[in-house]
């Protein structure tokens, strides 16, 4: 830390609690000075020969000891000492804790060149410009020390030079470092641990673009964000690093926020995190999308505007892809309601898909079936992290179908090339949901795309008590297709077995036939027949084959399609469908009363 000596004279200043006098003069004191609560016995002339306050208040005629007043000096009873001592050219010594305090009560007292030359004003005018601000770490102090003295530091543009100094190092290419810095963070791997010495400072021989991170947190909000707004206006420091600064700061600064449920404050902790908002940068991937989903939970929780609010949902949404189903676990403020709130992640993933939508449209300027394509690694993986989330909200027996249904349906089906997840989040909603009536079922499970379930799926489901019957057959049909599909592939694959009757075997029905209007009973009448036919064909290959089965030939627990058809229809027709819900109380609208939430939504039907 830099440091300046003033004066010769030792100091005789004798401070007996609130009373300050000089041990060792010959002279009485003539004048007292209170600051505060505390007096100041000291004597008239060396304070008139400095100060051109005190000659205004002083005086001229009358030898009497008078009694003088000051409490609104900057810095109070500590500053005005070191004034004093200078008059008194005492030793003192100034360094960046004292030396904002000093300044503006030398500019209090009137402490200038008109008065004496080389005067207290400027000495620490030249020890600023000299040392204190060609500091790293000094200028840090000294700024955060502005805060106590406004406006007196505004006014004589102190505040600005230590922004202007902390702001220019912190830009400067990191080859030019050659100061201390406090670094904690992991040594990059070119670091040999080696460290060479500059001017008696040991520096590490690797300088990291984001030095300058952890010095700037012990700023309190205000000079921080005055700092970073002068830092981004230079254009020189990499965005990332900028958003790095900005998370080390919060954590720093709200170390609860990694544990959001535990997070608390007062309006000072709301008006930070609002700050900190202001301040991300506009770059997508600035920051990480777990800190943006952590910023958003605690500002929730603390209810800190629904401005922050939408502009953290906004920056959440560009770069929904790399969040976590954890993360986006945001408590709902109302317990009376739901666990999760369901309605935020909802504008969220609208957002995101309208943003990925006008970004394919304009740069790709195609559509399919209407709708133009998003980005498709990103909506994919945008995809399976809503399906993870549903399943996990689908365990809280308040939430309402219809929000279930608009969540899932806000990603097109096209988006989820494979639709395990969104089955394992359907069938837990309707676990836990048992009383949900027909119709609604009927709809949610419409959002399923049979062709698109694994094997390890289709084997669960067609065992699945909680889907309805239709959904049941489908998957038996689409399986047994796969099946017979396979059995004629290994056929052509080995060249034996009789080729068209694989064929007829896995040609017997159309998709369309089965994706048709049929109705339930329709089906349980053809059922045997139609699936029975598929089931002999496969069946007939794979005897060609020396027996061997097709691995997706069966349900896993050795039940054959046929057979787990025959099943299901035998305790649905005891069951009476396992629902004695009303299809009349749907809490989802009907298909032409269901609002569109996005161009991009499209929902996969069912069969009819």
């Amino acid at each position: 830390m830099k440091f300046m000596k003033l004066g010769s004279n030792p100091d005789t200043f004798h401070d007996d609690g609130n009373q300050v006098s000089i041990d060792g003069s010959e002279l009485v004191s003539d004048i007292t000075v209170r600051v505060g609560t505390t007096k100041f016995y000291l004597h008239k002339f060396p304070l008139l020969s400095k100060c051109a306050r005190f000659q205004k208040l002083i005086p001229t005629t009358g030898d009497e000891n008078i009694e003088i007043h000051i409490h609104d000096i900057p810095g109070g009873a500590k500053a005005f000492e070191i004034c004093a001592k200078f008059c008194y050219s005492m030793i003192v010594t100034l360094n960046a804790y004292n030396v904002i305090a000093a300044r503006c009560a030398a500019e209090y007292l009137e402490m200038n060149e008109t008065v004496d030359k080389g005067n207290l004003i400027y000495k620490i005018d030249v020890f600023l410009s000299s040392s204190i601000f060609r500091s790293w770490k000094d200028s840090i102090i000294v700024l955060g020390t502005t805060k106590a003295h406004l406006p007196w530091v505004e006014d004589l543009k102190l505040v600005s030079h230590c922004i202007d100094s902390v702001a220019s190092k912190a830009s400067i290419e990191v080859s030019k470092v050659e100061w201390s810095y406090t670094y904690n963070h992991k040594k990059h791997p070119t670091d040999n641990g080696h460290d060479s010495p500059w001017n008696g400072v040991k520096q590490q021989q690797f300088v990291p673009n984001d030095w300058w991170v952890e010095d700037l947190t012990d700023l309190d909000i205000d000079s921080y964000k005055q700092v970073i707004t002068a830092i981004k206006a230079k254009c020189m420091v990499p965005k990332d690093v900028m958003g790095e600064a900005i998370k080390t700061y919060t954590y720093k600064k709200l170390p609860s926020l990694s544990k959001v449920s535990m997070i608390h404050g007062d309006a000072e902790v709301r008006a930070m995190l609002v700050t900190i908002t202001c301040m991300l940068p506009s770059e997508k991937g600035s920051v990480s999308c777990s800190f943006l989903l952590k910023l958003l939970k605690a500002t929730n929780l603390l209810k800190c505007g629904e401005m922050c609010r939408k502009e953290l949902m906004k920056r959440i949404a560009r770069q929904l892809e790399e969040a976590s189903v954890l993360d986006l676990l945001i408590p709902t403020l109302d317990e009376d309601t739901t666990v999760y709130d369901i309605d935020m992640i909802l504008s969220i993933v609208e957002e995101f898909v309208r943003l990925n939508n006008k970004n394919a449209q304009k740069h790709n300027g195609g559509e399919v079936n209407g709708h133009v394509l998003a980005s498709s690694a990103s909506i994919i993986a945008v995809a399976k992290i809503v399906d993870g989330y549903l399943a996990e909200v689908a365990k809280d027996p308040n939430i309402p179908v219809f929000k279930f249904f608009s969540l899932a349906e806000t990603v097109s089906g096209n988006s989820r090339p494979v639709h395990d997840g969104l089955y394992r989040a359907i069938d837990m909603y309707l676990k836990e949901h048992p009383s949900l009536g027909k119709s609604d079922k009927r709809r949610l499970c419409g959002l399923m795309d049979c062709k698109k379930l694994s094997p390890d799926a289709c084997a669960h489901a067609v065992q699945n008590e909680r889907l309805p019957l239709r959904i049941v057959v489908q998957v038996l049909y689409h399986e047994q297709t796969r099946s017979s599909a396979a059995a004629t592939i290994r056929a052509d694959s080995i060249g034996t077995g009789s080729y068209e009757s694989s064929r007829s075997g896995a040609t017997t029905n159309t998709e369309d036939e089965w994706n048709g209007v049929m109705a339930v009973k329709d089906l349980s009448l053809s059922k045997t027949t139609k699936l029975g036919k598929c089931d002999t064909a496969g069946t007939d290959a794979e005897k060609n084959h020396g027996g061997n089965k097709g691995t997706n030939g069966r349900a896993k627990g050795g039940t054959t399609p046929t057979k787990a058809l025959g099943n299901m229809m035998s305790s649905k027709g005891q069951a009476g469908e396992r629902s004695s819900s009303d299809s009349s109380d749907s809490g989802i609208l009907p298909r032409q009363e269901h609002p569109k939430r996005t161009p991009a939504t499209s929902v996969k039907s069912a069969a009819a």
